[in-house]
C-alpha cells in the first residue's frame, strides 16, 4: 500500500455533482499540482477549497477540493475528493489527469480493503460497507449500519473473549501444574461455559435467518395451472402490466419477476409457466422450470380456480408443497363454484377474485403473520447477515460438538484445548483477525470502484 490509489467514486453518468477520489501517501502532493487555488499541503486538514482543476494552463473544471490528512480518513491515509461537475468526460478527465501524475486506478473495493488492512475496521464491517450500498429497504439500511458501526462484531468478539479466557486457564493448567494458587480448571467447569457458548452462538444464527429476509428479502413464486389467475395477480401485487394476461393457455412459457416493499422487507415475486401436461417442447421447459421453483423457493402462493375442480397436477402440487412455507389462494369467486373445498382438508385458504380486486390484502397480511414481519422490523436490527460469517459460525458450531463429544469420551483436556482453539480461530476469521489473501482479495473485488 505504498502506492496512491485513485477512481471515481459518483455513479458514472450526467449528474450535477460528480467525485473522484484519490488516496495514499502521495495523494495531497498529486492533486496539489492540478489544483489552482490554496496550496493543498499547507492548509489545515479536513477542509474544503474552491479553485479549478487544470491541465498545464488550460482549466480542464471548476472545483471544490476536500482535504483530509491520515489518520483520521476512511483509509486511515491521506485522502482528497475532488468534488466536479458531473458528467463522463469532465470526470473521466479529471481522474486521468491523476493517473498520468501518480496515481494508480484503484481495483474494486481497494478504498475499502485499505480501511480494512490499515484497521480501521475488521472484515464484517467491510461486509457491512457493501450491504449498506445495496440496501432497498429502511430496515436493510439500518440493519447493514449497525453492521458498519461494529454492533455485530461486538457479539463475535465478545465470544472470542470468553473462549480465549477458557484457553488460558487450560495453558496455566498444562503448563504450570507445580503453582499451587493457580486454580484448576477441570472439565465440569468447563461443560456449562461451553454450552453458554453454544447458546450465544444458536441466538445469533438463529437471528441471521431474520437478517437474510431483511437482506435478500423472500423468494416467493406464484404457482398453478394455466389460467388460474397467476399472471393477474403478479400485476395486481406490482401494481403495473408487468406479465402477460391473456386466456390462452401457456401464454406465460418462462418466469416473469417484480419486487414488492412489504412492511420494510421485499418479496422477489417470480410468476411461472402453468403446470399442465405438454407436448410443446418450449412450454414443457417452462413447467420443468415451474416445479423447481417451488423446491428453490422461501414461498409459494399456489393458485387454484374456484371455477374448476381439483386436477391431478394440482394435487401433485399439493404434495411438493408439504412442510413449504405456501399460501393456497382461490382465485375467480366472482364465477360459479365448482371446486370442493373440502379436499384441501386444513390448509389455510384465502378467497380472492382479480376481476373484483379482492382478496390481496388479505394475502399481504397472510405473509406479515407467516414470517413474523412485524417483529423482525421493529427488532434490534443486530444480525448476522453475510453468507461466510455464517458459515463459519456454524463450522464453530460444529467444532463446539466436538468439545462436548471429547469431554464425553473423557479425552484428555490438551486434546479438547484443540477444538476450543478451532473455535477461537474461526470466530477470528469472520471478523478479519486472520485470514487468507486469497479470501480478501476475493471479497473486495465485489465492491464497486472508488469504494
Amino acid at each position: 500500500m505504498e502506492d496512491t490509489i485513485a477512481a471515481i467514486s459518483s455513479a458514472v453518468g450526467v449528474g450535477a455533482i460528480s467525485i473522484v477520489r484519490t488516496t495514499g501517501p502521495n495523494a495531497i502532493e498529486i492533486v496539489n499540482k492540478l489544483f489552482r487555488g490554496a496550496n493543498l499541503e499547507q492548509v489545515p486538514t479536513h477542509t474544503i477549497h474552491y479553485g479549478h482543476i487544470v491541465d498545464n494552463d488550460l482549466i480542464v473544471d471548476e472545483v471544490l477540493v476536500m482535504l483530509m490528512k491520515a489518520p483520521k480518513t476512511y483509509t486511515t491515509e491521506d485522502t482528497v475528493e475532488i468534488n466536479c461537475h458531473g458528467g463522463i468526460s469532465t470526470t473521466n478527465k479529471v481522474l486521468e489527469l491523476l493517473l498520468s501524475n501518480g496515481c494508480r486506478l484503484a481495483e474494486p473495493g481497494e478504498f475499502t480493503k485499505r480501511a480494512f488492512l490499515n484497521g480501521r475496521i475488521d472484515l464484517n464491517q467491510a461486509e457491512g460497507v457493501m450491504d449498506l450500498i445495496n440496501a432497498k429497504t429502511d430496515q436493510a439500511r439500518m440493519m447493514a449500519m449497525n453492521t458498519v458501526n461494529g454492533k455485530v462484531s461486538s457479539l463475535i468478539k465478545n465470544l472470542r473473549n470468553e473462549i480465549i479466557q477458557v484457553l488460558a486457564n487450560i495453558e496455566v493448567n498444562i503448563d504450570y501444574p507445580e503453582y499451587e494458587d493457580i486454580e484448576e480448571l477441570t472439565i465440569e467447569q468447563i461443560i456449562p461455559l461451553m454450552k453458554h457458548i453454544e447458546k450465544e452462538m444458536d441466538h445469533i444464527l438463529k437471528e441471521s435467518k431474520n437478517g437474510k429476509l431483511l437482506k435478500e428479502g423472500i423468494r416467493t413464486s406464484i404457482i398453478g395451472r394455466p389460467n388460474v389467475g397467476k399472471s393477474s395477480l403478479l400485476n395486481t401485487l406490482l401494481e403495473e402490466e408487468k406479465a402477460i394476461v391473456t386466456s390462452i393457455a401457456g401464454t406465460t412459457r418462462d418466469i416473469v419477476e417484480g419486487k414488492i416493499n412489504l412492511d420494510g422487507i421485499i418479496l422477489n415475486i417470480i410468476d411461472t409457466a402453468g403446470i399442465r401436461k405438454t407436448d410443446d417442447i418450449v412450454e414443457k421447459i417452462g413447467v420443468e422450470k415451474s416445479l423447481q421453483l417451488i423446491e428453490d423457493s422461501e414461498l409459494v402462493l399456489f393458485v387454484l380456480n374456484n371455477n374448476e375442480k381439483l386436477t391431478e397436477e394440482d394435487r401433485n402440487i399439493l404434495q411438493k408443497l408439504h412442510g413449504k412455507n405456501h399460501i393456497i389462494l382461490v382465485n375467480k369467486t366472482d364465477l360459479d363454484k365448482k371446486l370442493d373445498i373440502a379436499e384441501l382438508k386444513d390448509e389455510k385458504v384465502i378467497f380472492m377474485s382479480m376481476v373484483n380486486h379482492t382478496g390481496v390484502e388479505e394475502i399481504k397480511e397472510a405473509i406479515r403473520t407467516m414470517f413474523q414481519l412485524e417483529k423482525i422490523t421493529t427488532g434490534d436490527l443486530t444480525y448476522l447477515t453475510n453468507a461466510r460469517g455464517i458459515a463459519l459460525l456454524n463450522q464453530a458450531k460444529e467444532s463446539l460438538h466436538d468439545v462436548m463429544t471429547g469431554i464425553e469420551n473423557h479425552m484428555p483436556i490438551d486434546m479438547i484445548e484443540i477444538d476450543i482453539k478451532n473455535i477461537w480461530n474461526l470466530l477470528g476469521e469472520m471478523i478479519g483477525e486472520s485470514y487468507e489473501e486469497e479470501l480478501i482479495d476475493q471479497l473486495f473485488s465485489q465492491f464497486c470502484l472508488g469504494k
